[in-house]
């Protein structure tokens, strides 16, 4: 049994796709970051950073309870844990990693980031907008002749690589970052046969209609970004 602590970000979507794909038994645990739940002490107990998802997997190591955090992280445990969606061989294994790694070290940060200054900052910067938007067609382009070669992020199979990405190109996510999938038509492609996949619909589907995209109001301000994420 693994204990999901969850909320429908696209961080958290990952790790609700990927506890579909495997089909292992979970219990969703909502941590409302709108409402601040992610300061409650007990979830820090587990997630230091504050950040969903998490997740303990009561049937850990040693047959122990066993907590990971970072949604990178809990992918790989996930996977190794059930011998699916990464390669057994070395190369193939290393492979799927560098994608995950592009993933957690560029596209999350960088459309974070553009997300931010496109839909959440109080105040209008250009300049980072422009910044940020330019550093996210950039990504799209390193993807877009990534896929012109191969079917899948880490090759030719479905991975960790790809279930860690694609809840950062959703249709919303691409509004919001000012992005124009039809100049990337090798992921256009990817996210259609990703979209089509059971376990990633049902993923999505969890909670679906409790997160709120960009306008925030004072308070989920504070909770997202403000002085409430300086931990004492």
């Amino acid at each position: 049994m693994i204990k999901h602590y969850y909320w429908p970000t696209p961080n958290g979507h990952k790790t609700a796709i990927m506890l579909e794909e495997v089909e292992l038994e979970s219990e969703l645990y909502p941590i409302n970051i709108l409402a601040g739940d992610q300061f409650h002490p007990d979830f820090i107990a587990i997630s230091p950073n504050h950040r969903i998802p998490t997740i303990i997997d009561l049937d850990g190591p040693q047959e122990a309870p066993y907590t990971v955090f970072e949604s990178g992280a809990i992918l790989l445990y996930l996977a190794e844990k059930t011998g699916k969606l990464i390669p057994s061989d070395i190369a193939g294994r290393n492979e799927t990693v560098q994608w995950l790694m592009f993933q957690m070290a560029n596209v999350g940060p960088m459309f974070g980031q553009n997300g931010y200054f496109q839909g959440y900052c109080p105040e209008d910067v250009p300049v980072a907008k422009k910044r940020y938007q330019d550093i996210s067609n950039k990504l799209y382009g390193v993807m877009d002749q990534r896929l012109s070669a191969v079917e899948y992020l880490a090759g030719q199979d479905y991975s960790i690589a790809d279930i860690a990405t694609y809840p950062w190109i959703l249709p919303k996510q691409r509004e919001m970052h000012r992005i124009d999938i039809s100049e990337y038509p090798n992921v256009a492609r990817w996210c259609k046969a990703i979209g089509k996949r059971p376990a990633v619909q049902r993923g999505l589907n969890l909670m679906s209609d409790s997160m709120k995209v960009g306008n925030p109001t004072k308070e989920t301000y504070n909770n997202l970004f403000g002085p409430s994420q300086l931990l004492k």
